[in-house]
């Protein structure tokens, strides 16, 4: 294996396709270990989505689309109905593992309409495989497209806020939110980040300051509940974060406490914009229908094995809370930026991508 440095500076790769097997970074064990993983079964990738080692929209998209590839491996189908069958059984496995993330359904729905296509088994093991591979390999493209159109919208020597982590840890590699950061940079424009630390599992600490610092970005981290202070006191000129789900109204999805850095910076006059893939877009559901996972309790209770509060509390721990586009700047995207109101901007993306 090459050494730390070597892999962050050739940005890291979350998740690849290898002799077979699916690589992915652990990244419950980040900032402190850089630890690859090996699956060769599609309900251990279900596993590694449902458990946070692979996390980010993007990434856990193209992951579903690997996990369907590796059933393809285990099926001992010998016929098309039954390689099909056994794959829309992985489907509903892997599916069930995050249901808020667009993207998720997105990869899944992508493989098994292109197995359909195949004659043999054999077949359908060979588009299915080759299929996620290229998935992925457009992953980057895609993010290097979304960073370059959304680094106009920064100026040299802005300080730019951002939440949860939207980097390459999020997506195959290079990123979204941080993608766009990353080609603000290499346009020329000086810039630093902020980074909130992103209760209650910390990504903001443990993947997006680790990801930032080693690129050699100059990222400061502050509490969350630090957000609205920040912005008072001028510390920052621009924000820009992810998305897990964006419905045609322009409804944002994205990790808890994004709709309280939006309702701050709206506040301040600071500019909000949303980076995301287009596969992030859900053009069929409404806001209101969209399921916000609830995880578990003891993430809220207690760092680790030290209880931080009484036993019995009651929790309330969404994963997710929505901002309403009067609070977005633009959504950025491979295919441009979208600006209210988003209803008409939106699909437009569609149509420029066909």
């Amino acid at each position: 294996m090459n050494d730390t440095k070597d892999l962050i500076d050739s940005s890291l790769r979350t998740v690849e396709w290898k002799n077979n097997k699916v690589i992915m970074i652990e990244q419950t064990k980040l900032p402190n270990e850089l630890i690859f993983v090996e699956y060769d079964d599609f309900n251990q990738v279900a596993n590694a989505i449902k458990t946070l080692i692979v996390r980010g929209a993007p990434a856990i998209g193209v992951s579903g689309a690997f996990g369907l590839g590796l059933a393809a491996l285990q099926s001992k189908a010998t016929t098309k109905e039954e390689i099909l069958s056994d794959l829309e059984k992985a489907r509903k496995i892997l599916f069930a593992t995050r249901p808020t993330a667009v993207n998720l359904g997105w990869g899944l729905e992508k493989i098994m309409n292109v197995a359909k296509t195949g004659e043999t088994a054999e077949q359908i093991r060979e588009l299915v495989i080759s299929t996620a591979k290229k998935m992925a390999d457009e992953d980057i493209e895609i993010n290097k497209a979304m960073g370059k159109n959304g680094s106009v919208l920064f100026d040299d020597n802005d300080t730019i806020m951002t939440h949860c982590n939207a980097g390459a840890l999020a997506t195959v590699a290079y990123g979204t939110a941080l993608g766009v950061i990353r080609a603000t940079r290499e346009s020329g424009k000086n810039v630093k980040v902020i980074a909130t630390e992103t209760r209650p599992i910390q990504q903001g600490s443990r993947l997006t300051a680790f990801e930032l610092k080693h690129d050699g970005f100059d990222v400061s981290l502050v509490p969350d509940t630090a957000v609205g202070y920040s912005m008072a006191n001028r510390l920052v000129n621009k924000v820009v974060v992810g998305a897990d789900r964006i419905v045609k109204t322009g409804h944002v999805f994205n990790k808890i406490g994004t709709y309280q850095v939006a309702t701050m910076a709206k506040q301040h006059g600071i500019p909000f914009y949303v980076a995301a893939p287009l596969s992030t877009i859900d053009l069929e559901t409404k806001a209101d229908d969209v399921i916000i996972e609830m995880r578990k309790g003891s993430e809220v209770t207690g760092i680790g094995e030290k209880k931080t509060a009484p036993d019995d509390i009651g929790v309330i721990n969404p994963a997710f809370d929505m901002t309403p586009p009067e609070l977005i700047s633009g959504i950025i995207t491979e295919k441009g930026v979208a600006t209210a109101p988003y209803e008409e901007s939106i699909p437009k993306l569609f149509q420029a991508n066909n």
